[in-house]
């Protein structure tokens, strides 16, 4: 049995946020791979059509403003595996180009803690086009100390000052997953809480997710009056819990409210934050709030205190956008530190369409009733969720089969909706290293729908991704693509590798019979 033994820290100081750190620069992208860290719900299309909505609401309201010549700034905070940022890109550019109207240029900047994320991020391919335009840059960045971002695809650094035009930060998954102080109000007064930890004596044997794993603390209450002195930097938050609050331990966001302050410095102007996150901006979900506990998923996550980091800056002068509904898996919110704030009409009016009205939070709950009752859903139902995420690939991948199994009723119109489906999933999507291969069933579902030619165009692209072996059924079913497009060399060689991988596919030797005339 392994020994443990058993240290006290203050939360922030605790060794778990090491252990985060840890896990993350060593697993890089692979942290993400078949969702083992959450990433659907904060990095789907429909999630990104939102934000992208605000961003070009916030570039209306700039050129509004006449600041049209310099560029607008987007930082991502916690990139992670870089498909929100794909999708918030994408999104942006197709509204200004159907828009047509003048706008001051933007440049989205994908930040992470890891350095193997940003190498990554260089040379994945759906980021090459947007790189080339010079629409996207990358910058390793540390939430808890870094005051600049170091460009690596142009090279060059912003420095407190540089920017003109207000910085846009973007943070999903964000501020539940960096240091924070606990707190805990009693009697009126404030106490910090240690965590007392109970680990192994031999912690290097170990990997951070199992560290985590087998991680035991307990809570201790210390008396904390500095942060009831009058140099406190959020004192007045401080205060107001103090008045309040009654037997409740509080996240307090010290560590994310500095790194807000420090990113507002690179720019003259302000700065605009779309932010998603379990995170509670309301007073009350914070009364009687027990001992946190962790989130584990590999690394691990915590609830994110918007009450504070939105009373912060409104006492600034901010303008903060929540939505008056209770959020069930996802608060999304927008904090405008900007100068008149209630002249950013566009944004402000985004925001009310793509999250007051109906959002990322909504279509998250929506999603996990689709999930459960997809045997149930006719083809004008799937279709009709299928365009309301933006077409996503992970939706198509549970929905292919069902799919399949309404094409013999399905209309000719239904077919063409379907097919056109496929070519904007595909267009839009980002490559990640998934349990499944979504080329294959979009070319497998074609072949049934006798779409022959976009068949064979995504069955092609899943052979040559596949590093093993081709499956025979699907060279099969290339054959027949290429026979009925009148391609018979090609019909021929798909046929003989077919039978190579089993020489007795009786559905490929009758088509090799028919092909050669030998009968």
């Amino acid at each position: 049995m392994t020994e443990q033994r058993q240290e006290r820290f203050r939360f922030s100081e605790a060794p778990i946020w090491e252990w985060q750190r840890k896990y993350f620069e060593e697993q890089g992208l692979k942290a993400w791979n078949n969702d083992q860290v959450p990433q659907y719900i904060t990095s789907n299309p429909m999630i990104a059509e939102a934000y992208a909505e605000m961003i070009f609401g916030f570039l209306q309201d700039r050129a509004a403003q006449g600041e049209t010549k310099e560029c607008v700034t987007i930082v991502e905070l916690g990139a992670g595996a870089g498909r929100l940022a794909f999708h918030v890109l994408q999104k942006c550019c197709e509204l200004r180009d159907y828009a047509g109207i003048p706008l001051p240029p933007f440049r989205y900047v994908m930040t992470d803690l890891p350095m193997k994320n940003v190498e990554s991020w260089e040379r994945h391919p759906a980021l090459q086009t947007y790189i080339d335009q010079g629409l996207l840059d990358f910058a390793r960045f540390d939430a808890v100390a870094d005051h600049e971002l170091n460009l690596t695809v142009s090279g060059t650094t912003l420095r407190p000052g540089d920017l003109q035009q207000p910085l846009l930060i973007v943070a999903n998954y964000f501020f539940d997953s960096i240091p924070q102080e606990l707190l805990y109000v009693g009697d009126g007064r404030i106490f910090e809480c240690d965590v007392i930890v109970d680990f192994p004596d031999t912690p290097e044997k170990l990997s951070p997710a199992q560290l985590l794993e087998n991680l035991s603390m307990d809570y201790s209450h210390r008396r904390a009056p500095e942060y009831e002195h009058a140099d406190f930097a959020y004192k007045d938050v401080i205060a107001l819990y103090q008045e309040e609050l009654e037997d409740s331990h509080i996240l307090f966001p010290a560590v994310g409210l500095e790194c807000l302050e420090r990113l507002s410095l690179l720019s003259r102007a302000g700065f605009l934050l779309l932010t998603a996150d379990k995170g509670d901006h309301r007073l009350e979900n914070w009364k009687f709030a027990e001992p946190p506990e962790l989130v584990l998923h590999g690394s691990f996550s915590l609830t994110a205190n918007y009450h504070a980091i939105q009373h912060v800056f409104e006492q600034r002068g901010a303008e903060s956008l929540f939505t008056s509904q209770y959020y069930k898996n996802l608060n999304v919110g927008c904090i405008l530190m900007l100068e008149k704030p209630m002249n950013y009409v566009n944004t402000r009016l985004a925001y009310r369409r793509s999250i007051e009205r109906f959002g990322p939070d909504e279509f998250f709950s929506l999603k996990e009733w689709v999930d459960r009752h997809l045997e149930s859903m006719g083809v004008q139902q799937l279709l009709a969720f299928w365009r309301l995420g933006g077409y996503d690939a992970e939706f198509f991948i549970q929905s292919a089969k069902r799919f399949s199994s309404l094409l013999p009723e399905a209309s000719d119109e239904e077919m063409t909706d379907i097919r056109r489906g496929i070519h904007k999933m595909w267009s839009s999507f980002y490559v990640m290293e998934q349990r499944y291969d979504l080329a294959l069933d979009a070319g497998l579902l074609l072949f049934e729908m006798e779409q022959y030619e976009d068949s064979k165009l995504f069955l092609e692209a899943s052979l040559e991704a596949d590093e093993e072996a081709p499956v025979p059924t699907v060279l099969y079913c290339l054959a027949i693509c290429c026979y009925e497009l009148d391609q018979i060399e090609s019909a021929l060689a798909y046929t003989r590798e077919a039978l190579i991988q089993e020489p007795e596919h009786e559905e490929a030797l009758d088509l090799l019979h028919a092909l050669t005339g030998d009968l």
